[in-house]
C-alpha cells in the first residue's frame, strides 16, 4: 500500500500532537510544520519511538510570518511529488490585540491567513495528491459577527473571543470555497470542531475569558479524544462526497446561519487573495 504523505501545522502539542501520532501509526509520512523547530525535533523523536515510523520530517513554518509560510511551501515543493493530506490544525486566541510580522491582527493571521497562503502555494502538490484539506475550526464560530471593513480590529474595541470566533467562521468559509473551487481538480476539504479539549489553549487569557475557561475545565475532553475527527477525515475511505462539510464527532453537523453566507464566503476569499498576493509562488 502506498504511503500517504501528510502535512500538519500545530503538531507540537494538544490535538495536533495526538493527530500526528495516530497518523504515524497508520504509516503516513508526516511533515510537521512548526514555529519552534527544537520542539518539533523532540516531537519527531517521540513519534518515531512510539510508532516505529521513521518517515517524520520537521519544517520551520511561522504562520504569523507570510515569508516563512512561503519558504515552508517552497521546501515542500522541492522535496515532494504530491501531498495527500493537509491538516491546518494550528491556531490560537490572543488576550490583547497584537500584530503579526506583516502587520495583520494576530488572530486573523494565525488562524486563517497563514493557512490560506500555505494552501495557495501548495496547490500543485495538493492537486497531484488528490488531497484532503482539513481545517480545524470550532463551535466558537457561532459567536462571530464578521466585519469585512475592519478585519484588523482597528476601528472597534478588540474582543478576544469575538476575534477568535470570527477566525473560526473564516475556517468554515475557507473550507467551502476550497471544496467549490478545487473539487473538480480532485481536492476535497473539511472543517472540524474537535470539541472542548483540555489543552494549553487559552492559557494567556485574563478576566472573563480566563474565568470561562476555568469553569469549562471539568467538562473538557482529552486531546486524544479531540483529535479523533481529524484522524478520521485524514484516513477514512470514500468521504469525498462530503467535501465542504463541517464535522463534529466524525459526522457532518449544522453550522451557524452566518457560516452559510455565500457573500461573506466569497468576500473573504477575495480579500485574502489580495492580502497574500505578494507572497504567492
Amino acid at each position: 500500500m502506498p504511503i500517504t504523505t501528510t502535512v500538519i501545522t500545530g503538531a507540537t502539542s494538544g490535538i495536533g500532537k495526538e493527530t500526528a501520532i495516530a497518523l504515524a501509526k497508520k504509516d503516513h509520512a508526516l511533515y510537521l510544520l512548526v514555529r519552534d523547530t527544537v520542539r518539533g525535533e523532540e516531537l519527531k523523536q517521540d513519534i518515531i519511538a512510539i510508532t516505529k515510523n521513521k518517515s517524520v520530517y520537521v519544517v520551520h513554518c511561522d504562520l504569523a510570518d507570510l515569508e516563512s509560510v512561503r519558504n515552508a511551501a517552497g521546501m515542500l515543493k522541492s522535496s515532494l511529488l504530491a501531498i495527500n493530506v493537509l491538516i491546518n490544525n494550528a491556531g490560537g486566541i490572543f488576550n490583547q490585540r497584537s500584530e503579526s510580522k506583516d502587520g495583520f491582527e494576530m488572530t486573523f493571521a494565525v488562524n486563517h491567513l497563514g493557512h490560506f497562503l500555505l494552501v495557495q502555494n501548495l496547490l500543485p502538490l495538493l492537486e497531484k495528491g488528490q488531497a484532503r484539506i482539513i481545517n480545524v475550526s470550532s463551535e466558537a464560530h457561532r459567536m462571530a459577527k464578521p466585519n469585512f471593513n475592519d478585519l484588523q480590529w482597528t476601528k472597534r474595541p478588540y474582543a478576544a473571543w469575538k476575534a477568535y470566533g470570527t477566525a473560526k467562521l473564516f475556517n468554515i468559509y475557507f473550507t467551502r470555497s476550497l471544496a467549490l473551487k478545487y473539487g473538480p481538480k480532485g481536492i476535497s476539504a473539511f472543517a472540524v470542531h474537535p470539541g472542548l479539549v483540555n489543552t494549553r489553549f487559552g492559557t494567556g487569557l485574563t478576566g472573563i475569558g480566563k474565568t470561562l475557561m476555568w469553569l469549562a475545565r471539568p467538562f473538557m475532553i482529552s486531546a486524544e479524544t479531540g483529535a479523533q475527527t481529524s484522524i478520521y477525515l485524514a484516513s477514512a475511505p470514500r468521504i469525498d462526497a462530503k467535501s465542504g462539510k463541517y464535522f463534529k464527532n466524525r459526522h457532518p453537523a449544522n453550522t451557524s446561519a452566518a457560516a452559510t453566507n455565500e457573500v461573506g464566503r466569497d468576500r473573504l476569499w477575495e480579500l485574502s487573495m489580495e492580502l497574500v498576493a505578494p507572497y504567492l509562488g
